[in-house]
């Protein structure tokens, strides 16, 4: 594979040096849109494990922390926009760094479709319950949202940088003080205790289990910093390590939150409240306010989602265009916006088209619903052989220092065994057509890779091994190969992005 990015900033043609250290970290929180999550899963991690879903989300954040040490390192020896696609090509094999690229593709898409409908219908609930009711009203509003983000994301505005902070800033803030505020009522269905940080209160490894299915999802949606790692000031660094601290920030809130949620209602309530169990938790901690400004929280979680899941789509696609292993129009970008603009078409044409025709037949809402939990197996394909990637790649220096083989090393490769658990274990409980479109989008995806093998991109298939000692060179040499960043590019309060 031909270098595109590793060793030169802004490859391929994308805006370079926009984005800091800072908007990565808020990139990784809105990624993985804590809010939403919070709504959609918590209460299916509190069924399956009750008392112990602190625990859960704990011992489910240690692994997938090594799986953002592996980005930011991965992303230390080569800065690319197609992240995994790119990495895992040149330090494992370019068949499973294709198929890496492909099930990143694949996976947000799906998202981006499965999750319109449901952002419509949190946006209409802020006005009229009745009206969110109505589900092709619901699809309709949440086309609208999303077209609106395509065209923010595409056209290289600000708009949507401010709107992103205020957005998740707004999240954080709600969730944590409710949180507090639950611990400090004098009302409580259980008192805190410690005992679940522990392994006690799960019935089994059947909940184990399905609690950590749950928490992988929980937790995805950082990994869009990597894709924005050509766009971001001291790429080599600054993009993985938003990723990192978005992390821990995510998985702080939730614990917090969960914590809150146990003390103040009881698995029993946050079980049985019917998609009500943010509103009731914010009434029982801030009682005639609470509950309405966290529900405000919903639908701004799902569009801030919605904006970077598609990014992590059109960079991924961006890439693979670059190297001609998916068609070359892909690899285009705007020569004013500087944005993959072929690439933010294709996902938005795909999508619209997607769920008009899905939402038009009574099986479509079916797909959609089993599409979310199918694109979890790709989610732990990529993650676990990027887990496995940066321990082949520094593997000539793991035992240089004990810091090097815990976070280069053994880390990493927990959370790579994590998912590769994850992956297997999800092959028992899902449903057939879940599978179907778990494993059948990593199927496909062999078409078009022979098809690259055949015709195109096949630098991409000689790739240059990942080399440590490069990365170190790069970095000491990265301030002379930043650009110069002028009023048009940046702002005074340091909040730099191309969006």
């Amino acid at each position: 594979m031909n270098d595109t990015s590793s060793g030169r900033r802004g490859g391929g043609g994308l805006r370079a040096g926009t984005l800091g250290t800072f908007d990565s970290v808020v990139m990784a929180v809105a990624g993985c849109g804590p809010a939403y999550t919070v709504v959609a899963l918590i209460p299916a991690l509190v069924a399956s494990v009750g008392l112990a879903a602190p625990a859960a989300l704990l011992y489910g954040a240690v692994p997938m922390v090594g799986i953002a040490l592996a980005f930011r390192h991965l992303g230390r020896l080569d800065v690319n926009s197609g992240a995994t696609y790119s990495w895992v090509a040149r330090a494992l094999h370019p068949t499973l760094g294709f198929l890496c690229g492909w099930a990143v593709v694949v996976a947000t898409t799906l998202f981006v479709i499965a999750s319109t409908t449901p952002t419509g219908t949190a946006t209409l609930a802020l006005f009229d319950e009745d009206l969110a009711e109505n589900h092709v009203l619901a699809t309709t509003v949440g086309l609208a949202l999303f077209l609106l983000v395509a065209v923010l994301a595409g056209s290289g505005t600000r708009i949507a940088a401010g709107a992103r902070v205020v957005a998740v800033s707004l999240q954080l803030a709600l969730l944590l003080a409710v949180a507090i505020l639950a611990l400090t009522r004098n009302t409580h269905a259980h008192a805190f205790s410690l005992s679940w940080f522990g392994f006690g209160h799960f019935d089994g490894t059947g909940a184990f289990t399905a609690a950590a299915l749950i928490v992988g999802a929980l937790y995805w949606g950082w990994d869009v910093t990597a894709n924005l790692s050509e766009e971001t000031r001291s790429g080599r660094g600054g993009s993985g390590l938003g990723g990192v601290i978005g992390l821990l920030v995510v998985a702080a809130t939730l614990v917090t939150l969960t914590v809150s949620a146990n003390v103040l209602l009881g698995p029993d309530a946050v079980t049985s409240t019917d998609g009500g169990f943010l509103f009731q938790l914010g009434e029982a901690a801030w009682p005639g306010a609470g509950g309405t400004l966290l529900v405000l929280a919903v639908p701004l979680s799902m569009i801030a989602v919605l904006e970077t899941t598609l990014l992590q789509a059109t960079r991924t696609l961006f890439a693979m265009g670059r190297d001609r292993t998916l068609p070359s129009f892909l690899g285009r970008v705007h020569p004013r916006w500087k944005t993959p603009v072929a690439a933010t078409l294709c996902v938005g044409t795909f999508a619209v088209t997607t769920l008009t025709v899905t939402v038009l037949t009574d099986p479509g809402v079916d797909i959609l619903a089993d599409a979310l939990v199918g694109i979890g197996l790709l989610i732990a394909f990529y993650y676990a052989l990027a887990g496995i990637a940066v321990t082949v790649a520094f593997r000539s220096v793991l035992r240089a220092t004990l810091g090097n083989l815990i976070l280069l090393g053994l880390w990493p490769f927990l959370g790579a065994a994590f998912n590769i658990w994850v992956f297997a274990a999800s092959l028992g409980t899902l449903t057939g057509a879940q599978l179907t479109i778990g494993l059948g989008a990593l199927a496909v995806g062999l078409l078009p890779l022979g098809i690259a093998r055949i015709q195109g991109g096949r630098s991409f298939f000689r790739p240059r091994p990942l080399n440590p000692k490069e990365a170190a060179d790069a970095e000491a040499h990265a301030t002379d190969a930043l650009p110069t960043v002028g009023p048009a590019d940046s702002r005074r309060d340091g909040l730099l992005s191309d969006f």
